[in-house]
């Protein structure tokens, strides 16, 4: 059995390489899409694209609406024996980052007119991650036309939102999609990767009376008899206590794999004022918080809450004018926030034994680990109890750049380990489960 088994993966392996003009037009059609976030609203026909090529590949499909416009997709086939063997679930986004205007006039190539160069394919998305998605399609494609029939359940997710935080894959885990392992085939460079987690926040400072500018001298000078402050001038001072909890957390806190002060936060867009004529009555500071895999968004955030209410109390002013919290949210788009939960790897897992057979096979290296500091939706797919890694082609360097680009030997590489991981890992009998 051993021997067919092997027999039948050398046969993939050579078909990856035999149909490897497909797979390159396979990912240059998806690229071909222009579905940036934001905007977003623009999946649906990438999407449609999708569900036709999966039900060629004999996989069940649902498809839903999360935004108007904005389509998910969760695609199944069942195994022959899927009590008994095990079962793995395929995740990739469809949407890319936006090409900003001014970066246009720098591409080699129009972002969204995908062409070859030198075993280079370029495109919008080629790294971030229509690579990836588009060699799992390849993947179970190549196992249908094998007339291959897995013991195990095989899934796949296509996903919209991820660059957005509107966390398609979330939805997904809502509908009750869920397998024994999960892979993200997100950008890794055939690494396999953990990460830390990623919450967003609002912090606003306000006022409960509007001053005009010519008070400020009754505010700040002796004998002025008015009690005021500026609420920009006040967040500065949340500001300053911000930068000391995350020096204090890069001595205190620390996660393997992860250099030390991974655990930033970060004060990206502050908000506020009314006008040159008034005193700000009211600051807005947004905050975009990393947190290690044994954290929770949760914990971290009233963390933070506690340092700052404390710092506010020791003020004068904002003890009787306390800072209020906002945190995470379902879309940067709809409610200026999001939420990445974390996720770790577990190295004593027998599909990463699987994996790590096969990545050496095909790569002639040994699989490496690693943490990474950039996000994806894996963490969700590990907050509903699944296994999961992140494991795809392409450098994180290419991701979101201008010219980004995928090597094509890679990606041929990726497809093969990919499909050999399949058919073994949903072959592979459950055992004192």
């Amino acid at each position: 059995m051993e021997k067919e088994d092997n027999n039948q993966v050398e046969s993939l392996l050579k078909q990856v390489e035999e149909r490897e003009e497909e797979l390159i037009r396979l990912v240059s059609d998806l690229i071909s899409y222009p579905t940036i976030a934001p905007p977003a609203r623009n999946t649906a026909d990438i999407q449609q694209y999708i569900e036709g090529y999966l039900r060629a590949a004999g996989m069940a499909v649902d498809k839903w609406e999360s935004y108007p416009g904005d389509w998910n997709i969760a695609a199944k086939k069942e195994g022959t024996d899927r009590t008994k063997y095990h079962s793995l679930l395929l995740n990739g986004h469809v949407d890319v980052a936006t090409v900003e205007e001014e970066e246009k006039s720098q591409w080699k190539y129009a972002p969204f007119s995908p062409r070859v160069e030198e075993r280079t394919l370029y495109g919008r998305g080629a790294a971030d991650m229509k690579g990836g998605l588009g060699a799992c399609l390849f993947a179970l494609r190549l196992l249908h036309d094998h007339g291959i029939e897995l013991k195990g359940d095989v899934l796949l997710e296509a996903v919209t939102g991820e660059e957005v935080g509107e966390a398609g894959t979330k939805q997904c885990c809502e509908r009750g999609y869920t397998a024994d392992y999960a892979l993200v085939a997100d950008t890794s460079n055939c690494r396999v990767h953990g990460q830390g987690g990623v919450i967003t926040g609002w912090i606003t400072v306000k006022s409960d009376s509007t001053h005009h500018d010519g008070t400020r001298r009754n505010m700040i000078h002796a004998g002025g008899g008015l009690k005021g402050a500026s609420a920009i001038e006040k967040m500065a001072k949340l500001i300053a206590a911000l930068q000391e909890l995350e020096r204090h957390w890069a001595v205190t806190k620390s996660y393997p794999g992860f250099p030390p002060g991974t655990n930033t936060i970060n004060p990206a867009v502050i908000e506020g004022g009314r006008h040159p004529a008034f005193i700000a009555d009211e600051c807005r500071l947004w905050v975009t918080v990393h947190f290690y895999p044994n954290e929770s968004a949760e914990e971290v955030a009233n963390e933070i809450e506690a340092h700052l209410l404390a710092t506010a109390k020791a003020d004068v002013w904002l003890k009787d004018h306390l800072p209020t919290f906002t945190w995470g949210g379902a879309s940067m788009i709809e409610d200026k926030g999001e939420v990445f939960p974390a996720f770790s790897i577990d190295e004593a897992h027998p599909a990463l034994s699987v994996l790590k057979t096969v990545h050496q096979t095909v790569f002639e290296a040994p699989l490496e680990i690693e943490m990474s500091t950039s996000v994806n939706d894996g963490g969700w797919l590990a907050e509903y109890g699944m296994p999961t890694i992140c494991y795809g082609p392409g450098k994180l360097a290419h991701a979101h750049g201008v010219n980004e680009q995928l090597d094509i030997d890679e990606l041929v590489r990726y497809t093969k380990a990919l499909v050999a991981f399949i058919y073994k890992w949903c072959n592979t009998e459950k055992r004192g489960e």
